[in-house]
C-alpha cells in the first residue's frame, strides 16, 4: 500500500522534501504524483514516479520556461499551474483510485492556504511548512478548523511551521490532548535574530569592544541568515506568527486558565516589539538598509551595555503567558546562566513549556530552527504520520 503525494512550490525545502520521500527507504511507500512551481504543473503517473529525485526534479521546467507541449518521459504531461484545479483533480482522482493523496504546499504564498479548506474537505491531507494559512485572520483559521470536520475529510500536519524539523508542534499538541495545562511558553523562535543575537550578546558581556549591531546583520545577511531585506525578519512578525500559530493550538483545547487574547487579524493582532529604527521604516533597498543601520549602533550598544550591568543578555523571545492573559514578541533580558542565554549557538530556536506537569523544571526542545535539510525533515516526517493514520505500514 502507498500513499500519493502532490507537491507545490520546489524552492530550496520543496526540492528537500522530493529527495527525502524518492529515498530508498521510502520510495517505495510514497508516489509523487504532481510537482508544480508558480508558473507550471507535471503530473506524474504512479508508474513513472519510482525514480530518484534529480529525476523528479528534472520533469518541472523552471517557471521562467515555456510550458511544454510534449513530454520525453513516459507518464508526464503538463499544464498551467492552476492549484485550486489541481486540488479538484487530485481529489477527483483519489477517490475513483481509492488511494489517499496528501497535498505538501511547501511554498510562502497565502493564495494557496486559501484553498486548505477545500483540499481538506475533499479528502486530501494537507502538509506544510507554509506558516500564513494558519497565522492570518481568524476567518481563513475557523474555515481549515471546520473543514476537518467534514465527512472523509483530510488531515492537516503542519509541524514546521514552527522550529523547522524541531518537535515543537507536535509537543505543544500531545501536552494539551493528554490533558496537561499549559501555563508559560517562551522561546526563542527565530534562526535568523537567534544568530544575531548570539553574537552581539554573548554571557559574560563585552563591554564597549563587543561587535556592531549593523555589522553583524551585515554578515547574516550575506551569509543568507536573513531574508532579502533584513528589515523583514527585524520587524518580528515571523516570531509573530508562529507565537500566533502556537497559542491558537494551545486556545482549541479546554482549559481552567484564562483565555489568551484573540487574534481577529492574525499576527497582526499580537503585540510584536519591532526592531527597526523608525528612520528607517521605510527604507526599499535591503543594502541600503543594512548602511543606514549604522548610524543606529549606539542604541543597540547602549541596550546590551544595560542588560550586561544586571549580568544579563538580550534575546528576541515570543512569550505566552495564561496566567497573564498575554502573548507578546519582544527583546527581553535573560540571566547570563539562563538557557537562552548559555546553550544558544548559531542559528538555533529553543522553547520551554512551563505547565501543570513540566511545573518544577520546564519542557524544553532546542536544535537547529533554519536551514531547507531540516525544514525538509519535519514535513517528510508529517507526510509519514498521514500515511501511518491511513493505513501504510512504515517500517523504518
Amino acid at each position: 500500500m502507498s500513499c500519493a503525494v502532490a507537491i507545490i512550490g520546489v524552492g530550496l525545502v520543496g526540492k528537500q522534501v522530493v529527495n527525502q520521500l524518492s529515498s530508498p527507504a521510502l520510495g517505495r511507500l510514497f508516489n509523487i504524483i504532481s510537482l508544480s512551481n508558480s508558473k507550471h504543473t507535471v503530473s506524474i503517473a504512479p508508474s513513472a514516479s519510482a525514480v530518484d529525485g534529480a529525476t523528479l526534479l528534472s520533469l518541472l521546467p523552471a517557471s521562467s520556461a515555456p510550458l511544454p507541449t510534449s513530454s520525453t518521459h513516459p507518464g508526464t504531461s503538463y499544464s498551467p499551474a492552476n492549484p485550486a484545479e489541481l486540488i479538484k483533480k487530485l481529489a477527483a482522482d483519489s477517490r475513483e483510485n481509492k488511494t489517499h493523496t496528501i497535498l505538501v504546499d511547501c511554498t510562502s504564498d497565502l493564495s494557496v492556504t486559501e484553498l486548505y479548506p477545500l483540499a481538506i474537505s475533499s479528502g486530501l491531507s494537507v502538509v506544510t511548512p507554509n506558516k500564513k494559512g494558519f497565522s492570518s485572520g481568524d476567518a481563513l483559521w475557523t474555515q481549515i478548523l471546520e473543514a476537518q470536520s467534514a465527512p472523509g475529510a483530510g488531515l492537516v500536519y503542519l509541524e514546521a511551521t514552527v522550529g523547522a524539523g524541531l518537535p515543537i508542534i507536535s509537543t505543544v499538541r500531545d501536552l494539551v490532548k493528554t490533558g496537561d495545562e499549559v501555563i508559560k511558553v517562551e522561546g526563542v523562535l527565530s534562526g535568523t535574530l537567534s544568530y544575531i543575537f548570539n553574537e552581539f550578546s554573548k554571557p559574560g558581556g563585552s563591554g564597549a569592544a563587543g561587535p556592531k549591531f549593523s555589522e553583524i546583520v551585515k554578515i547574516a545577511k550575506e551569509n543568507g541568515y536573513t531574508e532579502p531585506h533584513p528589515a523583514d525578519d527585524l520587524s518580528g512578525s515571523d516570531v509573530a506568527r508562529k507565537l500566533t500559530i502556537l497559542s491558537r493550538i494551545i486556545s482549541a483545547n479546554p482549559s481552567s486558565l484564562p483565555a489568551l487574547p484573540a487574534f481577529p487579524e492574525g499576527y497582526a493582532s499580537l503585540s510584536t516589539e519591532t526592531l527597526i529604527p523608525s528612520a528607517l521604516a521605510n527604507v526599499a533597498s535591503g543594502d541600503e538598509f543594512v548602511t543606514k543601520l549604522a548610524d543606529h549602533d549606539a542604541e543597540f550598544d547602549k541596550l546590551r551595555a544595560d542588560a550586561e550591568k544586571e549580568d544579563k543578555v538580550l534575546r528576541y523571545v515570543g512569550v505566552i503567558d495564561r496566567k497573564a492573559g498575554l502573548v507578546k514578541c519582544a527583546l527581553e533580558k535573560y540571566p547570563s546562566t539562563h538557557p537562552f542565554a548559555s546553550s544558544l549557538s548559531g542559528s538555533d530556536n529553543i522553547i520551554a513549556f512551563h505547565t501543570a506537569r513540566y511545573s518544577q523544571r520546564p519542557l524544553i526542545v532546542q536544535g537547529a530552527g533554519a536551514g531547507a535539510d531540516v525544514t525538509a525533515m519535519g514535513v517528510v516526517a508529517d507526510v509519514i504520520k498521514v500515511a501511518e493514520r491511513n493505513g501504510v505500514r512504515v517500517h523504518l
